[in-house]
């Protein structure tokens, strides 16, 4: 009997041995993620990516491509804004934000998507986690969760997330992006992931990705209704109050000026964003850097914030407003009121 228990002892043990054996340490799973960054010639992947700002929730659907070593394209189409779909892409010739709906390009003297935490690219969640000493490390029946600090320059409002790799291939499955409360506000579900995949020759080409077909939208200036405008105000005013409405006609149409003082003043300047013509479809170049700001993506120069969205061009300036405040400023841009 009693060698019939020693002999139970020692196989339960050689169990949970093996067991813990089995089971990848934090640092394992680091080398492997970092393993599979060196091997890989790029990849495609497709998600979703929702934020909640305020009261209200954003939706995209996002399609993603990579090639070895720096050719990027992300794809951005808004649930509620078709026409105000984006990509950024990335090529030899440097790195640019379009909106294929209205023929309008941004090209930028940027070192996206290294210098900042992009919840959507492999590349990005890997150098978090690499980087991130004090990350958090647990698995569950099918991921390894890291929970790891972010590195958004103009926005310390988001200082963690939570990723989420499949323990078999090791890519992304889920991430969350949490506040100081570590209350998620940023969230990307990941619904395909193909590594190596191949690549048409125009892939990363400005011209093919500015074509009609590539969001499967129409690009008209015909297009364009000549209907009202639409004037959006900021609910976020840093301290400041509106104290001046301006309305301007200009050979495309009405411009509206808002000026707003206080605390900290400040300037929205708004009008139709009508489509260009493609013989005009050169790329505006931007002193500055590409930022999310949640519904679109924007162009943050030191003093100034550009953006499309709602069928607007929008314009923020400020020399008083610091770059995270022309952010939110700007993010905030959903109380509307129609002429």
């Amino acid at each position: 009997m009693r060698k019939k228990l020693g002999l139970g002892v020692m196989l339960l043990l050689l169990i949970l041995v093996l067991a813990a054996c089995g089971e990848k340490s934090k640092e394992d799973v680091a080398d492997k993620l970092s393993g599979n960054l060196e091997k890989m010639n790029g990849y495609k992947a497709e998600a979703t990516m929702s934020l909640q700002t305020g009261e209200e929730s954003q939706a995209f659907d996002i399609e993603i491509s990579h090639k070895k070593k720096d050719f990027y394209r992300v794809l951005l189409k808004n649930e509620k804004d078709e026409k105000g779909s984006q990509i950024i892409l990335k090529n030899e010739d440097g790195v640019f934000v379009l909106t294929p709906a209205l023929n309008k390009s941004f090209k930028f003297k940027s070192e996206w998507p290294n210098n900042s935490s992009q919840p959507y690219l492999y590349q990005s969640l890997v150098k978090d986690v690499l980087e991130d000493s004090e990350a958090s490390f647990k698995t569950t029946e099918n991921y390894y969760v890291f929970e790891t600090k972010t590195n958004y320059q103009n926005n310390n409002n988001l200082p963690y997330q939570e990723i989420y790799f499949d323990k078999k291939a090791y890519t992304p499955v889920m991430v969350k992006v949490l506040d100081k409360d570590k209350n998620p506000v940023v969230e990307v579900q990941f619904s395909s992931f193909e590594l190596d995949p191949e690549f048409a020759g125009d892939a990363f080409e400005i011209e093919k990705n500015m074509t009609s077909g590539t969001l499967g939208i129409p690009v008209s200036a015909e297009e364009n209704d000549n209907g009202e405008l639409e004037v959006f105000y900021p609910l976020e005013r840093a301290g400041a109050e509106l104290v001046e409405k301006k309305e301007v006609e200009t050979e495309n149409g009405e411009r509206v000026i808002l000026s707003f003082a206080g605390e900290k003043n400040f300037t929205l300047v708004q009008e139709r964003a009508d489509a260009y013509p493609a013989s005009a479809m050169v790329p505006e170049q931007v002193n500055g850097e590409i930022v999310n700001l949640g519904f679109t993506m924007g162009a943050l120069s030191e003093a100034s914030l550009q953006w499309q969205a709602n069928g607007n061009t929008y314009y923020l300036a400020s020399e008083d407003l610091t770059k995270q405040e022309m952010i939110e400023v700007a993010s905030s841009v959903t109380g509307q009121e129609i002429k």
